[in-house]
């Protein structure tokens, strides 16, 4: 048994930016950190374009990012939540900054602010194409300076402790010895991430199975608008399942033209914003794009661009395409929509606070309110750096309360059961994936979903009598995870009519 006043499962943005503030606010509370890989991997590490932030209000303001975000989320944004994110930005980016994250700069000295989809002015703050790798260095730095911190790598959460709708900690398999701890916390804050591993081809890493999301529904926390899945319109094209290396919205607001294999600009032909259309559009017209010529992807084509200025702006993009033969200065660049981002998820509220007592949420795996339909390119790492400070401004109000001991639940001891068959949950995963893609992808229909649905709760209850009768296993777990999610996906999809944003159904 393990006993700390605030346990975080998650340590990408938002569980480490909460973090930090509540130890400096309470150095002599107890501040525990549990992630199921290693501290440093998440999906903030991964994020290339950077933070959407109004920092010059000459040729910008909080206005203009207010109405780009409405516009995006299609009419379904708290518009609360959109003016408190928005106007909140700047002071979390001074404390970024204060951290020692850097941001490039421009020869006067000032942020060189991209400009990416559905926005209408230069506002993305940025580290060339890797800010989530150097914020996620930064305050995982300061992270390691705080003694009231704890973190430990490689534990895996199986489950929140709950009792009168009030959430006690969480039970995690610790991965290094194969043994179950039970973590009593006063406040628990799930920062858990996305999805995209229920999809398959996504931008996201490994660790992205929807645990989150799936242990807040087992407990029967409000989980809300799981239909709108934003599919980034240009990840690489490879012909190899898993992670897909991310081509920069920027790279299209660098001034990048989609084209065919013809060489035909098609975005012409969808929106007068072209390129720079928000990412449902531009997503779902490349789709239509493949579904009309049988093509597998199409082309990015930056030829026309000052490749010296490509290669400053974009390293990280133009090494791992070079690495696969592809010369950006004559190539097009094969690319593919892929699953990139949950706008659904837990609902919290203006502090962060989930429907289960003393249960926060934050980041990608909440709902805020802020994306609607559709996310906005940018605002993510924007909105867990503001929530995450909501539910600091919160705690540091609240008291801490002693709560009686909790005991281990016995028959997770599973040591005497057999080992389930790898080979069986990697067939089963690469079915859910395949289902989830063909059923529940960029665009749906009633029929593939009621199917999907009748599949993913006949695998949950093979998958439920299987974890029963083996010893735990992180990979059955995730899958059970993700099957929840789909599930979660698959019913709000079948219950929404209309078409808005990331979401459409024919």
């Amino acid at each position: 048994m393990i006993h700390t006043n605030y346990l975080i499962i998650g340590s990408g943005i938002a569980g480490l930016t909460f973090a930090i503030k509540i130890a400096d606010l309470f150095p002599d509370k107890k501040v525990t950190i549990i992630t199921k890989a290693s501290a440093d991997e998440s999906n903030t590490k991964y994020a290339q374009g950077g933070i959407a932030i109004v920092t010059n209000e000459t040729e910008d303001s909080y206005q203009k990012h207010i109405e780009d975000t409405l516009i995006c989320g299609d009419g379904l944004c708290n518009i609360d939540a959109v003016k408190m994110v928005v106007t909140e930005g700047p002071e979390r980016l001074k404390e970024l900054i204060a951290w020692g994250a850097k941001f490039d700069t421009n020869s006067k000295g000032t942020f060189d602010l991209g400009k990416e989809g559905g926005h209408s002015q230069n506002r993305v703050v940025h580290h060339k194409d890797q800010t989530g790798f150097e914020i996620e260095r930064a305050i995982l730095e300061q992270v390691y300076q705080k003694e009231n911190i704890t973190v430990l790598d490689h534990h895996f959460t199986l489950d929140l402790i709950t009792e009168n709708n009030r959430c006690l900690g969480a039970y995690a398999l610790n991965q290094k010895i194969n043994k179950i701890v039970t973590f009593q916390s006063e406040y628990t804050l799930l920062a858990t991430g996305g999805i995209g591993h229920l999809y398959g081809h996504t931008t996201n890493p490994v660790i992205a199975t929807g645990d989150g999301i799936a242990m807040a529904s087992r407990i029967n926390a409000v989980i809300k608008d799981m239909e709108f899945i934003q599919f980034h319109p240009t990840a690489l094209y490879e012909d190899t399942a898993g992670s897909a290396f991310l081509i920069s919205e920027a790279v299209r607001g660098f001034g990048a033209y989609l084209r065919t294999k013809n060489g035909y600009r098609f975005m012409l032909d969808y929106d007068q914003r072209e390129e720079l259309a928000s990412r449902d559009v531009v997503s779902q017209s490349i789709d239509m794009e493949l579904k009309k010529s049988g093509d597998k992807c199409v082309y990015l084509d930056c030829t026309h661009l000052d490749i010296e200025a490509f290669t400053k702006h974009f390293p990280m993009i133009y090494e791992r395409c070079k690495s696969i033969g592809i010369d950006i200065a004559k190539d097009w660049i094969p690319v593919v929509p892929a699953q990139h981002y949950l706008c659904g998820g837990i609902v919290v509220d203006k502090h962060g606070k989930t429907s289960i007592e003393n249960l926060f949420a934050c980041g990608e795996c909440s709902q805020t309110g802020l994306h609607g339909a559709n996310r906005l390119a940018s605002n993510s790492l924007l909105e867990a750096l503001v929530y995450s400070d909501k539910i600091y401004n919160y705690l540091s109000k609240a008291s801490l309360k002693n709560q009686d001991a909790i005991n281990l639940i016995s028959n997770w001891i599973v040591l005497d059961k057999p080992e389930v068959n790898l080979n069986f949950i990697n067939t089963k995963k690469a079915a859910l994936q395949l289902l989830m893609r063909q059923n529940a992808g960029i665009v749906r229909n009633n029929i593939d979903l009621l199917n999907a649905k009748e599949q993913l709760l006949q695998w949950q209850n093979e998958l439920d009598h299987l974890s029963k009768t083996h010893q735990i296993n992180i990979a059955l777990w995730e899958l059970q995870n993700m099957i929840i999610v789909g599930y979660l996906i698959a019913q709000d999809s079948i219950r929404r009519n209309d078409n808005r944003g990331g979401f459409m159904k024919v």
